[in-house]
């Protein structure tokens, strides 16, 4: 086994393991090293178990498949010599045998010069006979013979012996995943049951005292354990069997001891959460107690996933994973999933990718490599791929990608219009049949919901009113949704179109000021008498929205040129406005009334505005648009807005 070279002094290379910024490439090289080789742990299964397992040994053929010529079709086993000159204006009569032959039957008598003898399909070939003639080619010339009209070739509707599989071939390779058609194969040589790589036992630990079960009731600061989930699905996906045992607060005696128990259960350990270098992480420092080499790496140049810590303990491979979702999953495919596959004795996974154009630049961290996920759209001159822009801790990135792009480490950003290399997650190309880009909003997933249950599959990209126009100018897009306010023409949406484009009116919604039910601050006030209190107060924290969106140029137009604590917080939906306002963590911000009455705020209205769709010309008569049109006209559509706090159009 290769080994790491190890430091005399090893608290001195502890110390460099855990402050040292490893590269990819180097802490997985690293990784493997210390882990491989190793021998495959393998068992044997019988055939009707061995579904989804991978071969751990090549599989040879014991036996010819079939084992003896047989007959492709039903008719009549002959001498191709007899029929040579056989045709419809001169058939040449056959004397018939005095048997059948059929499936699972040994033919007894030879098929001599003149002579044929009938046989069924799969049945095996008499002596004599080089060819079989179909029985539609022939009539009967009495009860003892036949006429054939058709002259055969020698082996003409015959299989012969090892055609399909000869014995001593090899009929499948180590790390084979064992499918329906594996077995079928297996089966037809007669092998009863296969040596296979057993499946290596994986225990997945989270961390950390904010952490709640699914289920549970949610405690302020805490949230739901999504990463034990994910991670142990992901480990069944890739070969191993996974043992989900929990979450564990941050309390280094039952840390240790729960690691302890794990990894005398399993054979390896993946934790996530506890890799940040903070007061609080505890897992990197129990590490070392649990066994050489120990940590390998404890920190990748990498984006996301750079708290990544990869250990060894006594030969059983020990991984902490960044807390944030989508870190956790990407490290995991990224630098676990390889490592848990080779253990697994399955192939390296093997990655499709595509060309795509980058719409809109994407700013990036020198020295690590970022690896970004994005969704691609059909645009005019191929595929588009925007990206999601949701950050690690965002539960839908990973599962709502399509695949990744890569900026190198000596690269700031990637500029718009980059073609670059997207790794797809799935084999192909998943192109929705309707692609929204532009300004969110939920009353949009009533509409959506109609053609989901239709069977269409329609992708909705959230970059902002202006955004969604960009594209739908691009022609990246089908329709965007918009809520723009002219100043000067005092209406929405429509000076915003230019040539291509045209609107289709959606419905209305109550834009207003959000505060608290007991902030008094704000009781009885009209929306700028409410901002002009807020603005009085240095103590009054608002929250803003995003550039592009048609909400913030309300806000712009309230506040004029006053910034107050708080503008620079800028989030790109209604919903993180009523969360951070219900949350305390700012008093008071803008947002839409259906969204202010679900979160239990109280609400100002200020003016209605129009959520309308910049549909593209070109574009309007495609299947899934005209079905998008059809469900926003719809009365059922309509009635669910309205019972929303909507107005239809």
């Amino acid at each position: 086994m290769t080994m790491i070279p190890k430091s005399p002094d090893r608290s001195a290379l502890e110390q460099e393991q855990f402050l040292r910024i490893l590269s990819r490439e180097e802490a997985l090289a690293r990784f493997e090293a210390a882990l491989f080789p190793r021998a495959l742990r393998t068992e044997t299964r019988k055939l009707a178990a061995a579904l989804g397992a991978a071969l751990a040994e090549d599989i040879t053929a014991t036996i010819d498949v079939p084992p003896f010529d047989r007959s492709n079709v039903d008719g009549f086993a002959v001498r191709s010599a007899d029929l040579a000159a056989a045709g419809e204006g001169a058939p040449v009569r056959l004397a018939l045998n005095g048997e059948t032959v059929h499936c699972g039957t040994a033919p007894t008598l030879q098929v001599a010069a003149g002579t044929a003898t009938a046989i069924a399909t799969g049945g095996p070939l008499p002596r004599g006979a080089d060819a079989v003639v179909m029985v539609e080619h022939t009539q009967p010339a009495g009860q003892d013979a036949i006429d054939v009209r058709r002259a055969v070739s020698p082996g003409q509707f015959v299989s012969y012996a090892g055609s399909d599989i000869a014995r001593g071939e090899a009929l499948l390779r180590a790390g084979t995943i064992i499918g329906s058609r594996e077995i079928g194969m297996l089966a037809a040589c007669g092998i009863a049951e296969v040596g296979v790589a057993r499946r290596p036992r994986v225990a997945v630990i989270s961390t950390g005292d904010e952490l709640v079960q699914p289920g549970e009731v949610l405690g302020p600061a805490e949230i739901y354990d999504t990463n034990g989930a994910i991670v142990a699905a992901a480990v069944d996906e890739n070969g191993g069997e996974a043992l989900f045992l929990g979450a564990v607060p941050d309390d280094e005696a039952r840390l240790e001891a729960a690691m302890r128990n794990a990894l005398a259960e399993a054979d390896m350990l993946v934790l996530s959460g506890g890799t940040s270098k903070g007061a609080g992480d505890l897992s990197h420092r129990i590490i070392s107690r649990l066994g050489a080499p120990g940590i390998i790496a404890h920190g990748v140049a990498l984006k996301p996933g750079k708290p990544l810590c990869l250990a060894v303990c006594d030969g059983k491979p020990v991984v902490i994973l960044p807390g944030f979702p989508t870190s956790a999953m990407f490290t995991f495919h990224d630098m676990i999933v390889p490592v848990l596959r080779r253990m697994a004795g399955l192939p390296p996974r093997s990655d499709a990718k595509v060309n795509a154009t980058v719409p809109v630049r994407i700013a990036s961290e020198l020295g690590r490599t970022e690896f970004v996920m994005v969704s691609l759209v059909e645009g005019r001159e191929g595929l588009i791929a925007y990206p999601s822009g949701k950050g690690s801790g965002a539960i839908t990135s990973f599962a709502q990608a399509d695949g990744f792009l890569r900026i190198d480490a000596l690269a700031d950003q990637m500029p718009a219009g980059t073609e670059t290399e997207v790794t797809l997650f799935t084999p192909h190309v998943r192109v929705p049949d309707l692609v929204i880009v532009g300004s969110h909003c939920t009353g949009l997933d009533l509409v959506t919901a109609q053609l989901a249950h239709a069977g269409l599959t329609v992708r909705s990209i959230a970059v902002g009113s202006l955004g969604g126009l960009a594209a739908a100018k691009r022609g990246e897009c089908d329709l965007a949704p918009i809520h723009l306010f002219d100043d000067r023409s005092e209406t929405y949406n429509t000076p915003y179109l230019v040539e291509g484009l045209e609107l289709v009116p959606g419905w209305g919604r109550m834009q207003g000021i959000v505060f608290r039910k007991d902030d008094k601050r704000f009781q009885g006030l009209g929306a700028k008498d409410a901002v002009a209190a807020a603005l009085a107060d240095p103590a009054c924290i608002m929250v803003n929205r995003n550039q592009g969106a048609g909400t913030r140029i309300l806000i712009d137009r309230l506040l004029g040129g006053a910034r107050p604590e708080g503008y620079w917080n800028q989030p790109r939906s209604h919903n993180a406005v009523a969360a951070a306002v219900a949350q305390h963590r700012a008093d008071w911000g803008m947002t839409i009334a259906p969204v202010a009455h679900a979160a239990g705020l109280d609400f100002i209205p200020l003016a209605e505005e129009h959520y309308d769709f910049a549909v593209v010309s070109a574009r309007k008569q495609r299947p899934a648009v005209q079905a998008f049109l059809d469900a926003l006209g719809s009365n059922e559509v309509r009635a669910s807005l309205a019972r929303a706090g909507f107005r239809p159009a």
